[in-house]
């Protein structure tokens, strides 16, 4: 896009993001575009689902700044109240009609409603007249305190040369930097005496009575002659003991504006960044210049804390975001890339987290004894700590390459994380082992029954299971079997599916999700995966969602030996109860025959009837199992 002429005032979006962070852009095309992804133009990116990709625009008319509504969903809002065309001012707040997004403030270089050096020095030229030699003297001092402010020296030697200035314009004995610590407590962090010599800030006792006066009411202190203040300042024990005749205290605060239309002249004092300080064994006379030199040299200290203030917590923002983003690669990494496409049956999968890192994983390998393992779960809560729950799981089951029983491993698991209850979180896996004849042995602790696709019926097979991983110590963990038929597909999906919610907060459901997957037999998995990520997509219509979403689809493609037999095996089982229908049929039949069709069913429908009040009685310890028909 063309490069626009801009109005003779610079205008500047001072971006903050939804955790506190804080970046500046600088309006320099026109229209300037804003909106989420890139896709569209934008020259300011917000990544928030909710916002629209065609969202608002900063355009010029009259040689003026004016804000216009693109196709918000939630419309668009200057200082609250909702716009489609707004000229600009400076100090104006935008919002996108979200409790918790993004949220810009307008800002003019020139501006701004603080009174600025030039400006200073214009209002207090004739003032300079009437002191030939120092007012002069003094101006230079305050111009070349303002130079700093465009310095790349260090923070401490900007801030100890303007207190130098300050104590040679003021004439004091001495001045003092005050910083609030991580308490609260007001601490000396620099100190300074005539002739820019340092002190010591650890041998100094300012006054107390002082600083807390000029902080209760809100405005500095000036006394020019102690004998005549005040009766509190006059008897303060440390003025008393310290002779001093002289006290100037300046707050330094962050000064912010609210987001009310009356706001926008009357600036607010926002928090405390520390207190300028001032003192004199001897009277001192401040003239008015003096005074608005003072008031001049305070909101410039104010500046360089608060900027460096944002400049430290930039930088621990973008160490932190440093640390998570090695931590979403290593995770990344750990999953499966490349999934097993073999003649007997196909796997994909995909990992949405919600946070630059999340607390859901799924994965597929093989075992020892040919089958093939897949997993998924989802730890509770989300970030880094579910993250590192994860990859301990993650590092724990894939241990089963070895051939170690499924049933060991979670039984260990287990109680591991319920010995160590200080760790806080607990995990609901989804485990099977599948072999080229279509057998799942699976153990399900606490995780939704994945949806089996038999015949374009989608339904919810898998009702056995227990408790979550690390919940209930006492937690016994069996695997149970099931027959998969040809053409059988399994659909496992964390809560990130069926809780989307929508902007009216209804839950995408159990229910949708399988309209979505009846009928789809013959459908290869990518397309598959890609129609259930589109109804969550449609039906949550941008909305931001706060939970992690893993989908992991699996289809059985049996050979052709394996085409024939075992039809009539019920969904679920028991292992044991399997290997005794199998046994009773092959004593009957002498190992060559099976046993009539009728004779056959009859067996297993006893077996089915004492699983079931197996089931039941494993069941009812826990009314609460998600997993319960």
């Amino acid at each position: 896009m063309a490069e626009t002429v801009l109005p003779g005032e610079d205008a500047v979006l001072e971006v903050v993001s939804p955790d506190g962070g804080r970046r500046y852009v600088r309006v320099t095309q026109l229209p300037f575009l804003i909106g989420r992804g890139a896709e569209t133009g934008n020259h300011l990116q917000l990544s928030d689902r909710r916002i629209s990709r065609n969202c608002a625009a900063i355009v010029i008319e009259a040689n003026r700044f004016y804000l216009e509504d693109r196709g918000q969903r939630r419309g668009l809002f200057v200082n609250g109240e909702k716009v489609e065309s707004r000229k600009l001012q400076n100090g104006d707040v935008i919002t996108f009609g979200l409790e918790d997004s993004y949220e810009i403030l307008f800002r003019l270089a020139s501006g701004s409603g603080e009174e600025s050096f030039p400006q200073l020095l214009t209002r207090i030229e004739h003032i300079t007249s009437s002191e030939p030699g120092g007012g002069l003297r003094k101006l230079n001092q305050l111009l070349e305190a303002t130079a700093l402010l465009h310095s790349q020296l260090p923070l401490d030697e900007v801030l100890a040369t303007m207190l130098d200035h300050t104590v040679s314009i003021t004439d004091a004995d001495r001045g003092l930097l005050l910083e609030p610590d991580a308490g609260g407590a007001l601490r000396v962090h620099l100190a300074r005496r005539s002739g820019n010599l340092r002190l010591p800030p650890e041998s100094l006792t300012p006054s107390q009575t002082a600083i807390q006066l000029a902080l209760k009411q809100q405005s500095p202190v000036i006394t020019e002659d102690l004998a005549q203040a005040d009766m509190d300042l006059q008897g303060a024990q440390s003025i008393v003991a310290q002779r001093l005749r002289a006290v100037v205290v300046i707050p330094l605060w962050v000064l912010t504006r609210a987001k009310t239309q009356e706001s926008m002249v009357n600036v607010k004092r926002g928090e405390l960044l520390g207190v300028l300080y001032l003192d004199s064994k001897r009277p001192a006379a401040f003239s008015k210049l003096d005074r608005q030199i003072l008031d001049a040299l305070a909101a410039d200290a104010a500046s360089i804390l608060d900027n460096a203030r944002l400049v430290e917590r930039e930088r621990e923002r973008q160490r932190l975001e440093q640390e998570i983003n090695i931590a979403r690669d290593i995770q990344q990494a750990l999953l499966p890339r490349n999934f097993p496409d073999t003649p007997n049956f196909c796997v994909t999968g995909v990992n949405f987290p919600c946070l630059s890192v999340g607390g859901d994983y799924f994965d597929v390998f093989r075992v020892s004894d040919g089958r093939t393992a897949f997993v998924i779960a989802d730890v509770s809560g989300k970030g880094l700590g579910a993250a590192i729950l994860t990859t301990m799981l993650q590092g724990a089951l894939s241990g089963m390459t070895l051939g170690t029983d499924p049933a060991r491993v979670f039984n260990h698991v287990n109680r591991f994380l319920c010995e160590h209850s200080e760790v806080g979180r607990y995990a609901t896996v989804f485990f099977g082992l599948l072999d080229n004849d279509g057998h799942l042995e699976f153990i399900n602790a606490g995780h939704p029954s994945p949806i089996l696709i038999r015949r374009g019926a989608a339904e919810e097979a898998f009702t056995e299971g227990s408790f979550p991983v690390g919940l209930v110590p006492e937690a016994q963990y069996t695997a149970a079997c099931v027959k998969l038929e040809p053409g059988d597909t399994l659909v496992l999906f964390t809560d990130g599916v069926t809780e989307a919610m929508d902007p009216e907060e209804q839950l995408f459901g159990v229910p949708r999700l399988r309209q979505v997957l009846t009928g789809q037999m013959q459908c290869p998995l990518e397309q598959l995966q890609k129609c259930v990520l589109e109804a969550v997509e449609n039906f949550t219509r941008g909305a931001r969602q706060a939970d992690d979403l893993t989908l992991l689809i699996v289809r059985y493609r049996a050979t052709a030996a394996s085409t024939t037999t075992d039809t009539d095996i019920p969904a679920s089982r028991s292992a044991s109860s399997a290997s005794a229908t199998l046994r009773a049929t092959q004593q009957a039949g002498g190992g060559r025959e099976p046993l009539p069709r009728r004779a056959f069913i009859t067996l297993l429908a006893a077996d089915a009837r004492d699983e079931r009040a197996e089931t039941v009685r494993r069941e009812s310890r826990w009314p609460g199992n998600p997993t319960a028909p």
